[in-house]
């Protein structure tokens, strides 16, 4: 489709095992946002073909990066007073071109700081199923950056970070001795106005795929190859309704160029990484990344109403930092209330207790979880032991949902994902 390779799904029936497979957009979930839809076993006619590749043709952008890049170097050259941008069409503006964007609202007079946070310039595109832009608050932005610089890092692979990236290429052209470099993966085409072609590859985190061709898949394999010592993390914010089977997938790939590239043996290794994402998906990540460990920072977010930090109970943000760096390196700021924990040898959030009969520091969310006996484990403190489920749950919860069981199989005790009845390739 418009945005590269298909995916593969199934689509499956109550009680039946087998499912039709077909393909479907790999970043967009809302069929509005990308309508294509085929079976697996389909024969395309010649004429459906040509007219897929009319409409995808139609739908990539109106100027190449290129271009862009050319556009923004008359842009600079520009007086302040020549310096327009065009908020509904989301672009700089050369004077040849305000005819055109009379009766657009623009904004004036765009200064280089604008130009350099090109996020906040930028309206943040919100869509849940398709892009949900959300973007790192100062606080979590610095934190990041400050972490990657004393644990030794000197390049970012941003994937889907552009306030990360933004913030290190503004420190760069302002510090001299700031030797930080990024660059920036991601499927917002808009960023081309402001990065060169060895700054920004438009890219599509679901598939692994690069808008631009072996020219873009060449300069991520140049950036991420070893140059004179200096080491290289992975930073990822994907959105948070992405299938974590396919941006796993696209990370090991990544994570594959890194090991091509890599001079010094690193067969036994994974590039260093930071994987942004709700503290709720942690078994889904670990499945395929068990070398992962979930650290207790709370990442936060600008323009999320809910994902803030300093808000208390269930109000506190859910999104966490995943890595395969050692965890007892990654340390957290003991005035947000952070400690270190000497038996689990990480830093935990404060309202996280160490239980014994767990042996680890347990909860998820902030608050201080309970152990229950009957369940062997740690649960939620406002969770319950049900006799009837022989589980913890909320007081309120319906007993005969939870003996439902499977969605494919009908029974109890897993879920339609880990069905044995389900062939997993």
């Amino acid at each position: 489709c418009a945005l590269g390779p298909a995916l593969l799904f199934v689509k499956t029936s109550q009680g039946k095992e087998e499912g039709r497979r077909f393909y479907a957009c790999s970043a967009c979930r809302d069929r509005k946002d990308c309508n294509f839809f085929q079976w697996e076993d389909e024969k395309v006619s010649e004429t459906k073909l040509a007219a897929r590749e009319e409409y995808n043709r139609t739908h990539q952008p109106s100027r190449t990066h290129r271009q862009n890049v050319e556009r923004y170097k008359n842009f600079v050259l520009l007086p302040l007073a020549k310096r327009r941008f065009c908020q509904e069409c989301q672009q700089l503006l050369l004077p040849e071109e305000w005819g055109e964007h009379s009766n657009h609202q623009l904004l004036y007079e765009i200064s280089t700081a604008q130009l350099q946070s090109p996020s906040q310039l930028l309206y943040p595109l919100e869509n849940k199923k398709t892009n949900a832009q959300y973007l790192f608050a100062d606080r979590s932005c610095q934190f990041l950056l400050d972490l990657i610089i004393d644990l030794g890092f000197r390049r970012v692979l941003s994937v889907g970070t552009p306030r990360l990236h933004e913030m290190i290429q503004s420190k760069a052209s302002k510090e001299e001795a700031f030797r930080v470099r990024s660059l920036l993966l991601d499927i917002d085409f808009r960023y081309s106005q402001f990065y060169t072609e060895d700054e920004f590859c438009h890219y599509n985190m679901f598939n692994h795929f690069f808008f631009a061709g072996e020219a873009a898949l060449e300069t991520c394999r140049r950036f991420l190859c070893q140059d004179s010592g200096e080491r290289v993390i992975m930073v990822t914010d994907p959105p948070f309704g992405g299938l974590v089977e396919a941006l796993a997938s696209s990370f090991k790939r990544l994570m594959a160029m890194w090991k091509d590239t890599e001079k010094e043996d690193a067969v036994s290794q994974e590039m260093p990484t930071f994987w942004i994402f709700p503290y709720f998906f942690e078994s889904r990540i670990l499945e395929f990344f068990p070398s992962f460990t979930m650290m207790d920072y709370q990442v936060d977010y600008d323009n999320h109403a809910l994902y803030k930090h300093g808000k208390t109970g269930r109000r506190q943000s859910p999104v966490r930092i995943f890595t395969n760096l050692t965890p007892r390196m990654i340390v957290l700021p003991v005035e947000e209330g952070y400690r270190f924990c000497a038996i689990c040898q990480r830093y935990v959030s404060s309202g996280n207790q160490h239980c014994e009969m767990c042996n680890s520091c347990t909860s998820k969310d902030g608050r201080r979880w309970k152990h229950c006996f009957l369940c062997k484990k740690c649960v939620k403190p406002s969770w319950f032991h049900c006799n009837n489920c022989n589980c913890c749950g909320l007081p309120t919860h319906a007993c005969e949902k939870a003996a439902a069981g499977c969605f494919v199989c009908g029974q109890a005790g897993h879920k339609r994902s880990s069905c044995p009845s389900l062939s997993r390739s």
